[in-house]
């Protein structure tokens, strides 16, 4: 009964999400952002861009959170999608790089606009579905302290908005249990036309190297990107760097499969392009462990169609990897994996592992939020990064900033909702966005191992991920109780 159910209101979302195009209220805000930030790179006027993107992306996201909480949402993920490249549009338009642009914020201002809903909602915390939530918050709240004193105000406060709005997203998504139809169509919509944009866009980066990127690569000095030229980039599309691509793209290949969308197979062999060019192996091993998730919770027939899905992306990909300069560089970071011992990379990852491990583990307070990351540019003499400014493991990380108090009650919270989310997952059959995003939370979740995934792009991939399951699960609840008091009404 509930996997007819789930079937019947994916169709409707798709009815729903064209009254949305039928409302302005749905669209005006955003589409204003878009068409001013479109005409002020037109006209080449940059410090008007950078002043005033921010602001009206801040104040589209606040009607949206008011008026279209769903669209929220998709809105929330283009700015992180599309930001970055508007401040490089900015900076070329001027015809100078700035170290330090307002655009930066915008993506972390939009989406700490979702702070309102603890305002808001804060009984949910009290009841047995916030639980999870209230001692992950304690454990940052903890971090938050110690940073405030060990770090300043200015660096643990940045940080703190780094760890709390993928919470935040998640939140909101679970307090709008009811609006789950829409959350599902506008979360795949905005993943697949998303994958389509900065695939494409990452293609042409890597064959043509656009003189604004460049302009960005060679002022930020980015040499873990590669070089600035044509063939020698590792592809960042419009994000910041091919880490938070990275992320980006394997979300939206593995939501793909439970798209709809017609351009879906266009935008995957474009994202499945600019997701190998942009070199991160832990991106690729993460995808890798999303699939087996969802072939191992699959039906037969479901499996059929996730191996045939993989088949024709594959062989629609497969031209373009193995060809010229593309197959060059794939060839030597494919190599790189079976020969470990010659990669400089993973070399240096170990002896960081080596010689940190000790500090990490037995420092019992924590250093606190701030300690660690872009945050310490903010308690740095030099302006610069600081000493842990550069963190390649997450393993590491999170006892480092958190402490052991921290890190016990996060932890505590985020592998309670993880269980939920698995456990509802087996009630959830018919719903295969449900399906990929539980083998997409528990994917990101081993990436633990390479970075920080808690926090940026693959906290708000986790984050939204497990809330999404368990919104489906109490959606499906809420749709059989209407259903049994209709039948008995009938009776």
């Amino acid at each position: 009964m509930h996997a007819s159910a789930i079937s019947v209101h994916a169709g409707d979302s798709g009815l729903e999400s064209r009254k949305f195009l039928g409302d302005p209220e749905h669209w005006a805000a955003q589409t204003g952002l878009w068409m001013i930030t479109a005409l002020l790179i037109a006209i080449r006027q940059g410090t008007l861009l950078t002043y005033a993107f921010p602001c009206i992306a801040a104040a589209a996201g606040l009607w949206l959170y008011f008026r279209s909480p769903v669209r929220y949402v998709g809105f929330m993920w283009w700015i992180w999608f599309l930001s970055p490249e508007v401040r490089r549009l900015a900076d070329w338009s001027r015809g100078a790089y700035a170290p330090t642009s307002l655009i930066q914020i915008a993506p972390l201002a939009v989406t700490m606009i979702a702070c309102f809903g603890l305002l808001r909602h804060y009984r949910v915390l009290a009841e047995r579905r916030g639980l999870p939530v209230l001692l992950i918050l304690l454990g940052i709240a903890y971090a938050y302290f110690v940073g405030i004193v060990s770090s300043g105000l200015l660096a643990a406060s940045y940080d703190l908005a780094s760890w709390l709005y993928p919470v935040l997203i998640g939140f909101h998504i679970t307090v709008h249990v009811r609006n789950y139809p829409r959350y599902r169509a506008t979360i795949l919509s905005t993943f697949v036309w998303g994958m389509l944009v900065m695939g494409i866009y990452g293609a042409v980066q890597f064959f043509v190297m656009p003189k604004w990127d460049a302009l960005w690569m060679i002022g930020s000095q980015m040499n873990s990107q590669g070089d600035p030229v044509p063939y020698g980039v590792r592809v960042f599309s419009t994000m910041n760097s091919s880490g938070p691509f990275a992320f980006v793209m394997m979300g939206a290949l593995v939501f793909m499969f439970a798209a709809t969308e017609r351009v879906r197979w266009i935008a995957g062999a474009a994202g499945f392009v600019s997701f190998m060019l942009c070199l991160v192996r832990s991106a690729w091993g993460g995808w890798v462990i999303a699939l087996l998730i969802q072939l191992v919770k699959s039906s037969n027939r479901a499996r059929m169609r996730i191996v045939g899905s993989a088949i024709v992306l594959g062989a629609l990909c497969l031209p373009f990897l193995t060809a010229g300069p593309i197959g060059d560089r794939l060839g030597q970071r494919l190599q790189s994996i079976s020969s470990l011992k010659d990669d400089r990379s993973y070399d240096d990852r170990n002896k960081f592992f080596a010689a940190f491990a000790q500090t990490a583990f037995t420092d019992v307070a924590g250093e606190g939020l701030g300690a660690t990351g872009a945050s310490t540019k903010l308690s740095s003499d030099s302006g610069g990064l600081g000493k842990y400014g550069s963190f390649d493991s997450g393993v590491m990380n999170v006892p480092f900033v958190l402490g052991w108090p921290g890190t016990l009650l996060y932890l505590c919270g985020l592998v309670w909702l993880i269980v939920r989310a698995v456990r509802a997952s087996f009630r959830l059959r018919g719903d295969k966005f449900a399906a990929a995003c539980l083998s997409l939370c528990l994917s990101v979740f081993a990436m633990l191992v390479f970075t920080n995934s808690f926090i940026g792009t693959g906290g708000l991939l986790l984050y939204m991920s497990i809330f999404s399951i368990l919104s489906a699960a109490h959606w499906q609840k809420l749709q059989q109780i209407g259903a049994a008091h209709f039948t008995g009404n009938r009776q």
